[in-house]
């Protein structure tokens, strides 16, 4: 039988689980004894659908000291970011909790005689959720939460590396939940293909490829289907900005976590004569970003995922000028330093591919219509930071910008769960994830006609 294997990346000897894969055939069992529990669950009412994902938030707060030492763990995650994401965790759940309570249709007259002409929002069945490890938590939950909210029940597909996490999170969702609603299935693609092609609607977040292979399934199938897929976010800064202040929140938002978060900025765009004290003030930040074990409440940058992915930022800076970082640690734990590259030639990797690691490159812009056209020149579409203290130019530039999220004076990082979140061209596929356009998605529109019997 094939394994999953997950290991500590800040310390890869640390063996954190080993679970066996389903297999594609058994996951879509699995998928087919969920659908049988999905009908009792929406017949239990809004009242019911709402207690049990209160009582999720309250478990999961209940557990988040463990929650958090778990993702420090397994994922390296930083554990004052790990605390920060449970928390969120629970408040989503919380969220979602009021809005099986929310209108689901509206009562129109018809256009000729008596009777009533009603919409309505039904869930679809069994939703499929494929999540990635960096957001263990938090992204299994702001699809699974507004999913159960609608009434459908829920298969998840973890990433492997996030195993442990998503096993954990299960139960501590299943405890107040009727036996079958929601089931995880571990695994790797071969069970992430069985979970495609057999629910009723699939949530993805992971990278493009193995994105665009969830949505042409998908779609084939004639399903509904949304996907998160991969970003190349810049950060612009004009003259006129607080150059120390967006050099902090730009460090931040390269090298928090490693620079493992689809929101991380990669792109570093000075306008003018902000470059020069741009160069300076953000090589300092990142050189001064706390580098090390995720264990300790001061590390910002703690390990990447993998080796594999380690070596892959080593080789996202060649043919680049470094300014800062520039080097891999030593220990054992899959350790880079934040770094900031420039002079980079047209083409380079840093230019049109997510490396998924601590490393931006800086580039110059004449003026912020020069700076839209940097940013909007890559495939993807996810976010863009804008510092500056012109609300004015602000507002002209933002409206040229071809991103999903546009964040002014504020990192590129960091999202509130209750508004839509999604990126542009090849970031997204499909409706808005979080808050309450997420419920849209989780469920599908009917309209009903209702004529007298008689009429007189």
């Amino acid at each position: 039988m094939t394994t999953v294997v997950s290991h500590n990346p800040a310390e890869p000897s640390d063996l954190v689980v080993e679970a066996p894969a389903a297999g594609a055939f058994a996951a879509a069992e699995v998928v087919e004894r969920t659908r049988t529990a999905q009908p009792g669950w929406l017949l239990g009412g809004a009242a019911a659908r709402s207690a049990a994902l209160t009582a999720i938030a309250g478990a999961i707060e209940a557990a988040a000291d463990e929650l958090s030492a778990l993702a420090v763990r397994e994922v390296g995650k930083p554990v004052t970011e790990a605390r920060a994401e449970v928390a969120r965790t629970a408040a989503i759940w919380r969220y979602y909790a009021q809005l099986p309570y929310d209108p689901v249709g509206e009562v129109h007259e018809p256009a000729a005689g008596p009777g009533l002409l009603l919409t309505r929002r039904r869930p679809h069945g069994v939703a499929g959720l494929i999540t990635p490890w960096n957001f263990p938590y938090a992204i299994p939950s702001w699809k699974a939460a507004p999913a159960l909210a609608a009434g459908n029940a829920v298969v998840l597909k973890p990433a492997p590396e996030a195993t442990a996490c998503a096993l954990r999170l299960a139960e501590l969702i299943q405890q107040p939940l009727p036996k079958g609603v929601f089931t995880v299935v571990t695994g790797g693609a071969t069970e992430g293909r069985a979970v495609t092609s057999t629910a009723d609607v699939v949530s993805f977040t992971g990278s493009t490829v193995t994105g665009g292979a969830v949505v042409r399934a998908a779609t084939w199938r004639g399903i509904p289907v949304q996907a998160e897929m991969g970003g190349l976010n810049a950060a612009i800064v004009l003259p006129d900005a607080d150059i120390s202040a967006a050099a902090g929140q730009i460090a931040a938002a390269i090298a928090g976590y490693a620079g493992q978060k689809c929101t991380a900025t990669s792109r570093v765009i000075a306008v003018g004569a902000a470059l020069g004290p741009l160069r300076e003030a953000l090589s300092e930040a990142l050189r001064a970003l706390p580098v090390g074990d995720p264990g300790e409440p001061a590390t910002v940058c703690g390990p990447l995922i993998s080796s594999a992915a380690r070596d892959r930022l080593l080789r996202s800076w060649e043919s680049a000028s470094v300014l800062a970082g520039g080097t891999v640690s030593e220990a054992p734990g899959w350790y880079a330093a934040p770094t900031l590259v420039e002079k980079v030639p047209v083409g380079h990797t840093l230019l049109r591919e997510e490396v998924f690691g601590p490393v931006a490159a800086l580039l110059p812009a004449q003026d912020l219509a020069h700076a839209v056209r940097i940013t909007n020149s890559v495939p993807y579409g996810l976010v863009t930071s804008v510092h500056t203290a012109d609300l004015d130019t602000a507002l002209y530039g933002l409206d040229q910008l071809d991103t999903g999220m546009i964040r002014m004076n504020a990192p590129s990082t960091g999202v509130d769960f209750h508004l839509p979140f999604g990126g542009a061209k090849a970031s997204s596929h499909g409706p808005r994830e979080q808050g309450r356009a997420a419920l849209e998605f989780y469920s599908t529109g009917r309209t009903y006609t209702l004529a007298p019997a008689k009429t007189t």
